[in-house]
């Protein structure tokens, strides 16, 4: 199968991609937003081609996979087809309804020319998505393997922009933690120096790195209070790191008891960094179910099958 996406979510496409078809991903000169091109930090196939737009209006593709609802109009004027009319549709939705928790009108409410998919059933629960037929797949995550060490009695984060996400993303709670010990938060938008001397920003590193340097933490903290699930976590869980997590969105089914702790009482969250910092052999215990269950959870077989069905299904409609 032939199937034309965009290079949206990083993460997210190095798992999709790893499967058994063809991809086309639209590259401009520039490589903004709607024509990324293939990853440059993360290691795809090379069944990932790149087109430019005028070379789409010429390619054979069995499907499209929208991530935004601009891609409708890029679709329709690069390829000269329109999504769920003259090529079979699917539209994935990454994030959690805003402006508002529970009444937020999904962009493609009330559509037959398009099926809805969903990567938590957190976001299929409270997105209004009307009469538009949805179903979830929930999320896959290449294995980066069982390198935990814990060498480091310290904490370790993934955040992505934490100055301009604020709350959203528990930038706010960071010295909380770091009060007990420090942290070292990773991710996109996060160097320069913060405020609070015990968190350490060690800004966007090649993947592979930061795996590595996750892995020599201690444990894993996951302090996003609205986000659909944060990829870093089940990363961090296959890894095999113990987590200490706040209980909002799909973190409660991504966590397992006895991988970690999770709640919404932050001073236990803390108690339950400190307990892992001062007992390495409890971290290592939880560490290793928390590999368990995000490798028979969040694997790639099972994620690649499930995508395959849903895209047969499509195409056969």
């Amino acid at each position: 199968m032939r199937i034309l996406l965009w290079h949206v979510h990083g993460s997210w496409t190095t798992a999709f991609v790893q499967g058994r078809h063809d991809y086309l991903v639209p590259v401009l000169p520039d490589r903004s937003a709607d024509g990324v091109g293939r990853a440059r930090t993360w290691d795809w196939p090379a069944s990932v081609v790149e087109f430019a737009p005028e070379q789409l209006a010429r390619a054979d593709f069995d499907v499209v996979v929208l991530q935004r609802p601009q891609e409708f109009d890029l679709v329709r004027s690069w390829t000269r087809r329109r999504p769920g009319i003259d090529v079979p549709a699917v539209y994935l939705e990454h994030n959690t309804p805003e402006p508002h928790p529970v009444n937020s009108r999904h962009p493609m409410a009330d559509r037959a020319d398009v099926r809805l998919v969903h990567v938590t059933h957190f976001n299929r629960l409270f997105w209004d998505s009307g009469r538009t037929s949805s179903s979830v797949i929930e999320h896959g995550v290449v294995d980066p393997g069982e390198l935990y060490t814990g060498e480091l009695a310290r904490a370790a984060a993934v955040v992505n922009e934490p100055e301009r996400r604020g709350r959203m993303v528990g930038a706010d709670l960071f010295g909380q933690f770091a009060a007990t010990a420090p942290l070292d938060v990773f991710g996109m938008g996060g160097t320069g120096t913060s405020a609070d001397s015990r968190v350490v920003r060690h800004g966007d590193v090649p993947q592979h790195a930061m795996h590595r340097e996750l892995a020599r933490r201690r444990v894993y903290l996951h302090l996003t209070r609205w986000t659909s699930l944060g990829l870093s976590l089940i990363e961090a869980m296959q890894l095999a790191m113990p987590v200490v997590a706040i209980a909002a969105t799909e973190a409660g089914e991504a966590v397992p008891e006895g991988a970690g702790v999770i709640s919404t009482d932050v001073d236990r969250l803390v108690r339950a960094m400190a307990d892992y910092l001062n007992d390495p052999e409890a971290a290592r215990m939880a560490g290793k179910s928390a590999r368990a269950y995000a490798l028979q959870r969040y694997g790639l077989p099972r994620f690649l099958a499930d995508w395959d069905r849903l895209l047969e299904e499509v195409t056969a409609e």
